[in-house]
């Protein structure tokens, strides 16, 4: 497993006493992020817990220093750097002042998809759910290279805050030879999945963070055109996406039935149930626990049933 993480690019860009205890630091391959409030101690996030990287505070010029060697923000707050995959988020005051600052690093990991290589290949649409931080954003950018690299399929990727490719109009080598197509604003990201079918004729379309219930209609009418699917989405379990009335789309979405006396006699519960509506947009889910563990859905349909009939277990 390879990891191209472009660590010092990200720690170029931050004022000098930061730098350096980031840069002789042991711990710096375990970095999730950096955080710097107005006022407040810098502090690194590590896989292994928090840490005080100064006793110096940050000022208004420690973070005007970062904002001016970095990509502007977006309309959702989210910037970059060119060429890499790190992602700065800025938390704004009443006058629209940003007095916060997470500097997430961002890495291209090479090889953690090898133990679902046998799903890719199968051809079927895959939902990867997960908290967020748990490595969704890695995963499908490793699936996106496998599956236009490995497999040599047409792939675009719909990458709305450019956490897939990276910050910058070439994008990143983590995404191999998949193409990549930018939204200007968060609420089109709908329109781009359907001009990516319309116009580039992919055989694979990668979405990061389906989220609304547009971009679940949008999906579902990607699904019934044949083209294979890889989206993520927020949420811990399948349990949670049924519980959501703007996302169930994507697992075929659920509605009320009301059944015959005797068909909830030997059911053994109410006359009124709740029941899948349609065929799922995705045909496999992986929920991902942690790093470590990964808990895989080989068939939506019958886990959402399952699932509805409270007769669930997990298999594999």
């Amino acid at each position: 497993m390879n990891i191209d993480d472009d660590l010092e690019k990200l720690l170029n860009n931050l004022p000098f006493f930061i730098y350096q205890h980031l840069y002789n630091s042991s711990n710096k391959e375990k970095l999730i992020e950096i955080v710097l409030d107005l006022g407040r101690r810098p502090e690194a996030r590590f896989t292994t817990g928090p840490e005080y990287l100064s006793q110096k505070v940050i000022s208004w010029q420690d973070i005007d220093y970062i904002t001016k060697r970095i990509s502007k923000f977006s309309g959702e707050n989210r910037a970059g750097i060119e060429r890499t995959l790190h992602r700065i988020s800025c938390i704004r005051n009443r006058q629209f002042l940003i007095n916060g600052l997470t500097c997430r690093v961002g890495r291209a990991i090479f090889g953690t998809i090898s133990i679902i290589r046998d799903l890719l290949e199968s051809g079927k649409s895959i939902l990867i759910l997960g908290k967020p931080g748990v490595g969704k954003t890695t995963i499908i950018r490793e699936i996106a290279r496998v599956l236009s690299d490995e497999m040599e399929k047409r792939v675009i990727i719909i990458d709305t805050s450019n956490e897939i490719a990276g910050d910058s109009d070439v994008p990143h080598s983590g995404i191999g030879r998949a193409r990549r197509m930018q939204v200007p604003k968060t609420e089109l990201q709908y329109k781009i999945m359907l001009e990516a079918i319309e116009n580039h004729m992919p055989q694979v379309i990668v979405i990061d963070e389906i989220g609304t219930e547009l971009e679940a209609l949008a999906t579902r009418t990607i699904a019934e055109k044949g083209v294979q699917l890889v989206g993520t989405t927020h949420g811990n379990c399948l349990e949670n996406l049924i519980k959501n009335p703007s996302l169930s789309d994507l697992i075929g979405g659920i509605q009320y039935v009301t059944i015959s006396d005797e068909e909830a006699k030997r059911r053994g519960t109410q006359k009124s149930i709740l029941e899948r509506k349609s065929y799922p947009a995705f045909q496999l889910a992986i929920e991902v626990n942690n790093s470590y563990s990964w808990t895989i859905h080989e068939n939506v349909e019958n886990s959402v049933d399952l699932i509805l009939r409270k007769d669930f277990n997990i298999s594999q």
